[in-house]
């Protein structure tokens, strides 16, 4: 079969289209056929190497996962003997996680990180869930605890994560602030944003708020911005980064971990987000994509055989919402 792999860190020419094996199932294993695979930051990270403290858990000289990929869409085509829940045939999604390997003609993923596909979503639509999916729900839900009537803001609005985030946040019954740059303002207000920050125009920790959550999805401000935006006992959640400049020892680490060191010294809560995926989110995603309540948004798409092209735009062009791999 056809699949991306790299085996060095570097730019997005360390990617190469190759031949392999197709991967056989393990006992609690299904193998998808991939029709659509979306791009992460974390994809982007893991290509460059960067942080370059992270290859102590990616691996190092070079990545233990050869074929890059976490998002997939596709269809069942064999299953592990003791699947019992998934049948060739079904149409599903998922996340690998750590796992990698969805920019790939096929792939093999554990029956318990799959889940049925949304019945009114493409598979490039469903693709473009998991990760990022998972993210915003666990972050608003989880992390941060949302309830009906709370005043939300989103940093980082207009990417893949965050155009989630501000549709789950008014499912969830709060009133959202979305912060993105000037050629984002409309796209983050048609996805029901009650307010629309442009960063390049407004500090939005000096004019918005005060808040209930503040879900930080670029980590490009410090902890003392951040909490100015929220209430005297509000939660500040910190998801990561996006897309950094190469050669990073800590990137996106270092907000994280202060973030930890100083939680337990103020009245705020502050939370760093671990998404986990699995198919229990996967469900609560598909169930509200069903219902018409969220709908993923594609920047752009591209074939197979020109991911690094995907990733280098994602690295230089601030792509908005989420870029998909079409696999033929």
């Amino acid at each position: 079969m056809k699949a991306i792999v790299q085996d060095r860190y570097g730019p997005p020419e360390a990617l190469r289209l190759d031949d392999v094996d197709v991967p056989v199932p393990g006992a609690d294993e299904v193998l998808v056929r991939v029709e659509a695979a979306a791009l992460n930051a974390y994809d982007w990270h893991i290509v460059r190497g960067d942080p370059r403290m992270a290859r102590l858990a990616w691996g190092r000289p070079a990545p233990r996962a050869r074929i890059r990929g976490r998002d997939f869409a596709g269809q069942v085509t064999a299953v592990g003997a003791d699947v019992r829940r998934l049948r060739p045939g079904d149409a599903v999604f998922g996340d690998l996680g750590d796992a990698n390997g969805a920019f790939a003609e096929y792939v093999c993923v554990p029956e318990a990180l799959v889940a049925a596909k949304p019945a009114n979503l493409t598979a490039k639509q469903a693709a473009a869930l998991p990760l990022a999916g998972v993210t915003a729900l666990m972050g608003l839900r989880d992390a941060g605890r949302l309830q009906p009537g709370h005043r939300v803001l989103v940093n980082g609005a207009s990417g893949g994560v965050g155009t989630l985030a501000v549709q789950l946040a008014k499912v969830l019954g709060a009133t959202v602030t979305g912060v993105c740059s000037t050629r984002n303002v409309d796209l983050v207000r048609s996805l029901g944003a009650d307010q629309v920050v442009d960063y390049t125009r407004d500090d939005f920790t000096r004019i918005a708020g005060p808040h209930d959550l503040v879900l930080d999805l670029v980590g490009n401000r410090p902890l003392t911005a951040l909490r100015r935006s929220l209430t005297p006992t509000g939660t500040l959640v910190l998801s990561g980064g996006g897309v950094f400049s190469g050669g990073n020892l800590l990137g996106p680490v270092r907000l994280l971990t202060s973030g930890r060191l100083l939680a337990p010294f103020v009245r705020h809560r502050i939370v760093v987000l671990d998404a986990e995926p699995g198919r229990q989110h996967l469900d609560t995603l598909r169930e509200h994509a069903e219902a018409g309540r969220l709908t993923p948004v594609i920047d752009r798409t591209y074939p197979l055989h020109q991911v690094p092209d995907a990733i280098r735009y994602l690295e230089a062009e601030h792509a908005r919402a989420k870029v998909v791999i079409t696999v033929p």
